[in-house]
């Protein structure tokens, strides 16, 4: 899975990206003239405790790992998540109804 890493990036699509919104996430998305997605996962300020963000950064990975097989390439994505829906299926259908709003999923 290719990452965005750089602060700047992340600045750069918060700011000039496109993006939609379902409860719980949001998805900044942009196109970057690559052959590959590159993906973040920001969580918003305040998102409980260590463990808490770490579980669903690993849900967030996953989740994309299942769906990027679906999805168009030669895009950056944030998926830029609020606490509260912390479960592998309420991910799974927050991520798959962004994509889907964003006109990224294939077929």
């Amino acid at each position: 899975m290719e990452r965005i890493k750089k602060s700047a990036a992340f600045k750069a699509l918060f700011k000039n990206g496109k993006r939609t919104g379902v409860p719980g996430a949001k998805l900044f998305y942009a196109k970057n003239g690559l052959r590959v997605n590159r993906v973040g996962f920001p969580l918003s300020r305040g998102y409980g405790n260590a463990v808490q963000r770490n579980l669903s950064k690993r849900y967030s990975r996953e989740v994309y790992r299942l769906l990027k097989a679906q999805l168009d390439v030669g895009y950056d994505m944030l998926f830029l998540l609020y606490p509260g829906r912390d479960s592998f299926d309420a991910r799974c259908a927050q991520f798959r109804l962004l994509c889907k709003k964003a006109g990224l999923i294939t077929g």
